[in-house]
């Protein structure tokens, strides 16, 4: 009997080319998108194709392996998210050996090989979950406003500063908010919920003037 072992493996990124959506698509179709204007206090806008990685493993290599493979380290604090200076990458701690990691749009891939090649032996693990979740950015005036409205953490800017990012209830969902500057939240939101939350958000951003930036 042969000493090989067969493993068998599954392509995530077959050849055959695939028309991507995003979790939206049908949304927009039957929903339609209310433009931005001057007077619009926030403006919405989905970043559907963004890399999501999820990491574990300990701090201390998964912190190396990050800064020589992007030049971006993990958050010294827990809550805490850091952005890379490019703002096309960003770490955030989601529990002590858990951090979401989001790359440009087709970069994951190559990410999660290069960070593998970087950990060697190390005890960790990479899921790719950017196919489940999408990234929606909310930028104006009245944006703490809505989200005071719509989720039950305090977003206070003295208790939500600017570096920091929580899983919590929104509306009557689960996602994931994030403070990246001073002009900008960010929702992480999975696939299934994207529809509810994005119509919940254009609700409760109706008084604002809310507006889709495409």
């Amino acid at each position: 009997m042969s000493d090989a072992v067969k493993i068998s493996t599954f392509n995530s990124h077959p050849a055959v080319q695939v028309r991507r959506e995003s979790p939206l698509t049908l949304t927009y179709h039957n929903q339609g998108r209310p433009e931005a204007s001057e007077r619009s206090g926030v403006t919405l806008r989905e970043r559907p194709f963004c890399g999501h990685l999820i990491l574990r493993g300990g701090a201390i290599v998964l912190d190396q392996a990050l800064r020589d493979v992007l030049g971006i380290g993990l958050p010294g604090q827990p809550l805490g998210l850091v952005t890379h200076e490019s703002g096309e990458i960003s770490a955030q701690w989601l529990s002590p050996d858990e951090w979401l990691l989001i790359v440009p749009e087709g970069s994951e891939f190559e990410v999660e090989n290069r960070l593998r090649a970087a950990l060697g032996d190390a005890h960790f693990a990479i899921t790719n979950a950017s196919g489940g979740q999408t990234l929606l950015e909310l930028r104006g005036e009245k944006v703490r406003e809505l989200l005071m409205k719509s989720v039950v953490y305090d977003v206070h800017p003295d208790n939500f500063p600017v570096g920091k990012g929580v899983t919590t209830v929104f509306a009557k969902t689960t996602a994931i908010l994030r403070r990246p500057d001073n002009d900008c939240w960010e929702l992480v939101v999975r696939r299934s919920f994207a529809d509810y939350l994005w119509r919940w958000l254009l609700d409760a951003g109706e008084e604002y003037d809310i507006g889709i930036i495409p």
